[in-house]
C-alpha cells in the first residue's frame, strides 16, 4: 500500500498545489465581501487565513515523521506546504495591518504591547529567511547551512501554536490541541538513543 502511495505521489507535480492555495483566501475574501463571515468579517477573515497557515505548516512538519516511520515519501511536496505556509500567514498579517488596525502607530503600538501579537510577529520573521532560501540557486549555495537554517521552522511554528491559544484567550480546547500536535511532531524529530548493551 505504502509502495503505491509512494509510485502516485511521484507522479503528482506540486504546481496543482500551489494553484489549490489560492483558492481558500479567494473564497474568504469573497465571503467577507457577500455578508458570509458574521457581523465582522475582516476579524473572521484575518483569523481564518491566520490558522489555515499554521494548519498548513503543521502539515508540512508531517512530512518528515511519515517517511521516518510510515515510510510514506512526501518530502518533493514539503517545499510547497512551507512557501504556502508562509504566503497564507503574509496574507494573515496583510489583512490585520491594512485592513483590521490600518494606523501604522497603533500597529507598531500592539506589537510591543500585546503579546500575543508580539509572539506571532516573532514566528512570522522567523519564517522570512526560509521562505527567502526555498529555491535551488539557494540551497546549493548555503550547502549544509540550508539544513540548520530552516530548523527555524520547528521555534516559528511553536510559536504560531502560542500565538493562536493567546489570542483565544483563556485554555480553550482547539488550540491546546494544535500545541500538543505541534510539539508531538516535533518530538517525533527526536532521534532515539540505542542503548549500547556491555557484556557482562
Amino acid at each position: 500500500m505504502i509502495d503505491r502511495l509512494n509510485h502516485l505521489a511521484r507522479k503528482i507535480p506540486t504546481w496543482p498545489l500551489y494553484l489549490g492555495a489560492l483558492i481558500p483566501p479567494a473564497w474568504y475574501f469573497y465571503a467577507g465581501l457577500t455578508g458570509q463571515l458574521g457581523v465582522d468579517p475582516v476579524k473572521a477573515m484575518e483569523h481564518k487565513i491566520g490558522l489555515l497557515g499554521l494548519q498548513v505548516l503543521i502539515a508540512s512538519l508531517c512530512v518528515t515523521p511519515l517517511r521516518r516511520h510510515l515510510g510514506l515519501n512526501l518530502i518533493k511536496f514539503r517545499r510547497a506546504l512551507g512557501l504556502i505556509a508562509f504566503f497564507y500567514i503574509v496574507l494573515h498579517l496583510t489583512v490585520w495591518i491594512v485592513l483590521d488596525v490600518q494606523i501604522m502607530s497603533q500597529i507598531i503600538a500592539d506589537i510591543y504591547k500585546r503579546p500575543y501579537i508580539t509572539i506571532g510577529m516573532a514566528g512570522f520573521v522567523l519564517m522570512i529567511p526560509l521562505a527567502a532560501t526555498s529555491y535551488n540557486a539557494a540551497i546549493r549555495k548555503l550547502g549544509r547551512n540550508w539544513r540548520q537554517l530552516h530548523k527555524l521552522v520547528y521555534p516559528a511554528v511553536l510559536l504560531g501554536g502560542v500565538h493562536f491559544v493567546m489570542l483565544r484567550k483563556g485554555w480553550q480546547l482547539e488550540p491546546l490541541l494544535y500545541v500538543a500536535a505541534i510539539v508531538v511532531l516535533l518530538l517525533l524529530r527526536v532521534p532515539m538513543r540505542r542503548k549500547v548493551m556491555r557484556p557482562s
